[in-house]
């Protein structure tokens, strides 16, 4: 795809979609300081080593900082020599200039040793914070409740993990030490220039509130545009997350004009926010260099005028002169390390508002735990909703007892995946309960009660990995025996053996190298190695052909003997044999019993099995007229 500029790019995506153009509302300033605290809070544990690196900051910025005063008292002695000699009087000592020399070299390496244990001691640190981070948020992702990722992009999470933990890690491993450096300098050489002339130094504190306030300013101007960057860089990696995640849906679709113009939306506006960002913070280094050089001015007019006086040496004019510059580059270096601060206080922000989202209810403290689980189940006036006041299940009332064959049926958006994330906690009910041999399902803790399930859903889920791994999910401990045993159980065993490798193939992280039934029936085995007390179903067929569908029935037929099972099924012809079928209309039950009962009813389920039997029947037609 030929890129066009960005004013053509703009013209080609219309106008932005939703509230996120630029004509929405700028976003308020970030909580500075309440997201500094946060991040000092995770440096807390590493203080000690933070403690050790302002030390050794402070040693070698001091023995930095006593050079140039070494070097203008050599250049005393140069000068005082100098004028000695043409006046008769004397000679320049040539060996006190060279001790001088040696020892502010000594004192430069020293300094530069002591630099690099700093660095390598902050880069320590940094390390460590960012793993904290990492893991903070790896672990909140499994707290988290389902209901924040059905509104939140992938992209957008993975942005959180990724892309603003790297921009705190930069900024502590690049910038931290930088700022101490450079607070340490200002404070060392600070003292020096009062050691020389308080006059000067007087004067070159003048420029230290004109330079403060020019950076607040800049960075108050700024901080909104960098916290807008950080928020659109996240919908743009969700966005390209999710096309690439669909590309072949959006192929088939012809849906690249739209993805192209939600992209520029976002991009567009991505660009905007850095724009400004990167102008207003990169307008304050020189403007610290200006203010910087206006003092400087001042000083050596200053400086000169004392020297005339013989008020201060030649050499002490020198080394102040060296120290103005010094003073004025540690300012200019904290102006900008604020443009990284702000990127990464916009960034640790967005960490700590998704390490703040509300997680799901805790389990139990003293939890149940059952030590033999018959399978009884029942749905007491069970209501839920996935939005406030918008029920989905509403009233569901049923019974199901150990071992049974359990059916649930219904048209499309009638509840029947939502029971199965009720029975699994993957959500918790509005209202009702749903009890497991007597108990509430809160009763017991999620790791526990969803141990006693094997799932196997129309959407199937395979890592990058080998078929034995795969399988093995399902039971970690699991022998290669166990694990052939399973896939022979599914029928699975046979095109693994065609695969290069056999169990050893290794599926990539697309899941594109092996077809839809295949990683259906992997699934399947899966389900059958962790030998579940109870299996759900979620149309566990519908990606094989019918010949594999009929063998695949049978096996589940017979794992399934002895356990509570939950089918659903859109294909009534294979819940025949049910020993309960459920029958859900808008979120209730509105029928239930066997197939043969609910045919004699000839109620809803009659019609439903009726229509489908019917579009059978005009297939099988169609098929006979083309031949």
């Amino acid at each position: 795809m030929t890129m066009t500029p960005r004013a053509t790019q703009r013209l080609r995506s219309g106008p932005r979609l939703g509230h996120m153009g630029p004509g929405a509302p700028a976003e308020k300033p970030t909580d500075f300081r309440g997201t500094l605290k946060k991040l000092v809070a995770y440096l807390r544990p590493y203080q000690a080593k933070i403690v050790l690196a302002i030390l050794l900051a402070i040693g070698g910025t001091a023995f930095s900082i006593v050079g140039p005063k070494i070097l203008g008292n050599a250049t005393t002695v140069l000068f005082d020599g100098l004028i000695a000699q043409l006046s008769g009087n004397g000679s320049i000592d040539f060996t006190q200039i060279g001790h001088l020399l040696l020892t502010a070299l000594g004192l430069y390496l020293l300094s530069s040793a002591l630099g690099y244990a700093q660095g390598w001691m902050m880069t320590d640190v940094a390390m460590e914070v960012a793993y904290d981070l990492r893991k903070a948020l790896m672990d909140k992702v499994h707290r988290m409740p389902f209901r924040y990722f059905d509104g939140t992009t992938h992209g957008e999470v993975l942005s959180r993990l990724t892309n603003d933990v790297d921009t705190v890690n930069r900024t502590l491993n690049q910038s931290l030490g930088q700022i101490i450096t450079s607070a340490v300098t200002v404070l060392g050489i600070l003292g020096m220039m009062l050691s020389i002339s308080w006059q000067m130094t007087l004067i070159a504190l003048l420029i230290v509130p004109l330079s403060f306030g020019t950076m607040v300013g800049i960075m108050r101007a700024s901080q909104k545009f960098f916290n807008r960057q950080q928020e659109y860089l996240g919908h743009v990696n969700g966005h390209v997350e999710e096309m690439f995640g669909a590309h072949l849906i959006v192929k088939a679709f012809n849906g690249e004009t739209r993805s192209i113009r939600q992209f520029d939306a976002y991009n567009d506006t991505l660009y905007d926010a850095s724009w400004k960002a990167q102008f207003f913070s990169g307008t304050m280094r020189p403007l610290m260099r200006w203010i910087g050089n206006l003092g400087y001015v001042a000083v050596v007019i200053l400086g000169g005028w004392l020297t005339v006086r013989q008020l201060i040496t030649v050499g002490d004019i020198q080394a102040f002169i060296q120290y103005m510059r010094s003073f004025t580059q540690p300012i200019s270096q904290l102006a900008g390390s604020s443009n990284i601060l702000q990127q990464t206080i916009a960034a640790a922000e967005r960490v700590f508002d998704f390490l703040a989202e509300e997680e799901e209810a805790p389990d139990p403290a003293q939890p149940l735990t059952l030590d033999d689980v018959r399978g009884h189940v029942v749905f007491r006036d069970v209501y839920f909703g996935y939005l406030p006041g918008k029920p989905v299940i509403k009233g569901f009332r049923a019974e199901i007892l150990p071992g049974q064959k359990v059916a649930i049926v219904g048209p499309t958006g009638a509840g029947k995946t939502t029971i199965v994330k009720l029975l699994m906690r993957f959500y918790d009910v509005d209202q009702g309960a749903i009890l497991l041999d007597g108990h509430d399902l809160r009763e017991f803790r999620r790791a526990d009660l969803r141990r006693l399930f094997g799932m196997v859903l129309q959407d199937t889920w395979l890592f990058n990995g080998t078929v034995r791994e795969n399988i093995r999910y399902g039971r970690l401990d699991a022998t290669d025996e166990e694990v052939e045993a399973a896939a022979r159980a599914a029928h699975a065993h046979h095109f693994i053996q065609a695969l290069p490798g056999g169990y050893d193939f290794v599926i990539n992280e697309e899941v594109t190298n092996i077809s839809q039934g295949q990683k259906q029936l992997l699934t399947i085995a899966r389900a059958i190695l962790a030998d579940p007390r109870m299996l759900i179903l979620d149309e566990a067929t519908s990606s094989v052909d019918t010949h594999t569908e009929l063998l695949i029935q049978a096996a589940m037929d017979k794992i399934m003997k002895g356990r509570t099972s939950f089918v659903i099924a859109h294909r009534l012809s294979t819940i025949r044999n049910a020993d309960l079928i459920l029958v859900m209309r808008d979120g209730n039950v509105v029928e239930q019993g066997t197939h043969e009962s609910l045919l004699a009813q000839g109620g809803f389920y009659a019609q439903l099995y009726n229509s489908q039997f019917a579009s059978r029947v005009a297939e099988a037609r169609q098929a006979l007229a083309a031949t």
